[in-house]
């Protein structure tokens, strides 16, 4: 197993991590534990977690888990996305006691989407009673979890509150999220990156995304992983395992003769996603603003999923587990037309939020 130094924290983690939101059965506390385990036996050390994941068993499982490792060979995560102090403080003494241990050694201010959502957290009180839950020891190292695009994250991280970010980053929308990694290099704090897999959509679609794989890269799995794990920036992907077998695959493409992709092969990714996706929406952000102010990205990477993933259930189930958003929200679209006007894909936006619109008056 590889393993990165988080920031300037001095701990070493795995390149390749533990995501607890993808048991194929939440409800069997022991079986899901024991693919946790396997992931440690296997030398994963980073474990993340977070209320509600599972139907709000992913602590549990976790906690399970943790009793058979070893103290001291391991990371935890988990997270809060109240922006009340006093709840986020509750739900923290919650989540240490599920998960069986006396501090969280990496705390999320989770689920930021929007700038709006920050500015709650750190008016509500929310970060302070964070930053007051580490000054006590409950928390070693203070990060944030976000979805929002690479120039707002870096404003977050200019901030000089956290130690590290979690962030979506894959094979689809990398060329729109390098402002966010050159942001937390320049910074010196770590990064670990949610979605390596595109949420599963680039396993589930190999010939698609086949132009990742590198001469040597065994499937696309493990392509998707390397390009990830090849970016000086980024400390560790985050993977939500659901088998044994998957753990297995992950670790296989991180092991110690990993060896990064150069230069130009992602240069080549890049051009691809840019001239060959046709149809998707690669994340840039440049719809920006909307005058309804609808979140036009994460409604187009819901549709993505509809497109890749097939049918209108992946576009919902996205909106509703991924981005926390109503597809009632695209019906504020007016048709004013900037967004398409500044799309460098040219895609059809106004069609797509209709759409979405629509799927949530057939709900009703």
């Amino acid at each position: 197993m590889l393993y990165k130094t988080y920031g300037q924290t001095g701990k070493k983690i795995s390149a390749v991590s533990f995501g607890g939101m993808r048991f194929p059965n939440g409800q069997d506390l022991d079986d899901s534990a024991a693919i946790i385990l396997h992931g440690y036996r296997q030398g994963i050390n980073y474990f993340d977690t977070a209320p509600l994941y599972c139907d709000d068993k992913s602590e549990e499982i976790f906690g399970l888990a943790l009793k058979e490792m070893t103290p001291g060979t391991y990371y935890v995560s988990t997270k809060s996305s109240h922006s009340d102090g006093d709840s986020l403080r509750a739900q923290l003494e919650n989540s240490l006691r599920r998960l069986g241990v006396e501090k969280i050694d990496f705390f999320h201010i989770w689920c930021i989407v929007r700038p709006e959502h920050w500015a709650q957290r750190k008016a509500g009180g929310a970060v302070a009673a964070a930053q007051k839950a580490r000054d006590e020891g409950l928390i070693e190292h203070l990060v944030f979890s976000s979805h929002m695009t690479g120039n707002q994250i870096s404003e977050v991280i200019d901030e000089g509150i956290f130690e590290g970010v979690t962030l979506g980053y894959c094979a689809v929308n990398f060329p729109y999220r390098q402002a966010a990694l050159a942001a937390a290099e320049k910074a010196g704090i770590g990064v670990v990156t949610m979605n390596p897999l595109g949420g599963g959509v680039i396993p589930a679609n190999p010939e698609r995304f086949d132009f990742i794989r590198a001469a040597d890269d065994p499937n696309v799995v493990a392509a998707a992983l390397r390009f990830n794990i090849s970016h000086p920036a980024i400390t560790s992907a985050l993977v939500g395992f659901s088998s044994i077998d998957h753990v297995d695959q992950a670790v296989a493409a991180v092991g110690d003769d990993f060896k990064a992709y150069d230069g130009d092969h992602i240069a080549a990714m890049k051009t691809h996603i840019e001239e060959s996706f046709d149809g998707l929406c690669t994340g840039c952000g440049y719809c920006l603003p909307c005058p309804q102010e609808i979140p036009i990205p994460q409604y187009m990477d819901a549709y993505n999923q509809k497109m890749l993933a097939g049918g209108d259930n992946a576009l919902l189930g996205r909106l509703k587990y991924h981005w926390n958003l109503p597809a009632g929200e695209a019906g504020k679209c007016v048709e004013c037309g900037a967004c398409e006007a500044a799309c460098t894909q040219q895609l059809p936006i106004t069609e797509r939020l209709a759409h979405i619109a629509a799927l949530a008056d057939e709900k009703q």
